[in-house]
């Protein structure tokens, strides 16, 4: 069977270099959102980059830089400490396109999203709410249901990020 070969598929690659070890894992303990990316046909995309921002529990967008651990020897990433909650991580799809993150709570209600995938030109931002919120009350319910993570049991969300189609997720402009 003959495989595509870089040359004959189009990128960027995300898959390579930028995810590391742990990168869905911002906090221990806390929730769990997970979910999946879909094209406009409503195909899983196996080969997206999600990368997440947000407050911890408080509000607070501080945050703790330099979490990640290299390796003392060759400088590979090891992955985060596990201790401290740094409000960003990132995370590639499966094959089935599916994504899952680790986190706290966000004191202020949502977690920030920024989609890279195969045929974008230019990533995605968009926001996972856990709950109600201000923003969401001045979009009609057909759209404000494309933000909002359902609880599947205690402490698990899901969301998925669908990027066109009759499903298509509300995508922020920032410019």
């Amino acid at each position: 069977m003959n495989h595509p070969t870089p040359s004959q598929t189009v990128g960027p690659f995300y898959g390579y270099a930028l995810p590391f070890p742990g990168g869905g894992d911002l906090a221990s303990g806390g929730i769990g959102v997970h979910g999946h990316v879909y094209d406009g046909a409503g195909d899983p995309v196996p080969d997206a980059l999600l990368e997440f921002w947000q407050a911890d529990e408080h509000g607070s967008l501080a945050g703790s830089p330099g979490t990640l651990r290299r390796d003392p020897t060759d400088g590979s990433v090891l992955g985060r400490d596990g201790l401290r909650f740094t409000g960003f991580g990132r995370v590639p799809t499966d094959q089935d396109g599916h994504w899952a993150l680790r986190t706290v709570v966000p004191g202020n209600g949502y977690i920030s999203v920024c989609v890279f995938a195969r045929g974008l030109l230019h990533h995605l931002y968009t926001r996972i709410y856990l709950g109600p919120d201000a923003f969401l009350d001045a979009l009609p319910a057909q759209r404000r249901r494309t933000l909002v993570a359902t609880p599947e049991r205690e402490g698990v969300y899901r969301f998925d990020i669908h990027l066109q189609g009759e499903k298509e997720t509300v995508f922020l402009d920032f410019g």
